[in-house]
């Protein structure tokens, strides 16, 4: 752990502010995401410049959340969708409940030219179903996405360091981030 995420978000701060300076750090934060029983239902854009380690993040993200086999990037697919089994916490006082399914978007719109694409594309039904999005370039669908639950800014720093911003943008999104 770096000593920036040792500290709380500033007062008054929906931000939380992290440096990574190896791809292990990346992974051990989608570790602590993927295990946040929240993280089923949120949407996740994430902003950076290419080769800042958005995919990165996300293969470390599903990789966490047990998505077995080759991870491949949606640059031209658009979308990759994935299904994994998860046990639900356990709630005093309930019987356990079996295992149940979640359903992962991976999107990448890095190709898009005009906002509408993505009304084309039918991905106005995916966005309305439970289950996680996490959304590469999410400014080339315009503001036909919905809000992000969490905003993840990547930047790249002197000696390969990666800047992380986290930025949470709903109640979900500072569940998250707790």
């Amino acid at each position: 752990m770096t000593a920036a995420e040792h500290h709380p978000p500033i007062v008054g701060s929906a931000d939380l502010r992290l440096d990574w300076t190896s791809e292990e750090e990346c992974a051990a934060f989608a570790q602590r995401l993927a295990a946040h029983p929240a993280i089923g239902n949120a949407f996740i854009e994430l902003h950076g410049e290419l080769g800042a380690g958005k995919t990165t993040l996300v293969r470390h993200i599903l990789r966490a959340l047990g998505v077995q086999g080759r991870i491949k990037s949606p640059t031209y697919a658009v979308v990759e969708p994935y299904v994994v089994a998860v046990r639900p916490e356990p709630v005093e006082g309930r019987p356990a409940q079996d295992e149940a399914e979640l359903a992962i978007w991976h999107f990448d719109f890095y190709r898009f030219s005009d906002p509408r694409e993505w009304e084309d594309a039918g991905f106005r039904d995916l966005f309305a179903s439970p289950g996680l999005k996490l959304a590469e370039w999410p400014q080339n669908a315009g503001a036909l996405l919905p809000r992000a639950d969490l905003v993840v800014r990547i930047e790249v720093g002197a000696d390969d360091v990666r800047h992380v911003t986290l930025a949470a943008q709903t109640p979900l999104g500072r569940e998250l981030l707790q």
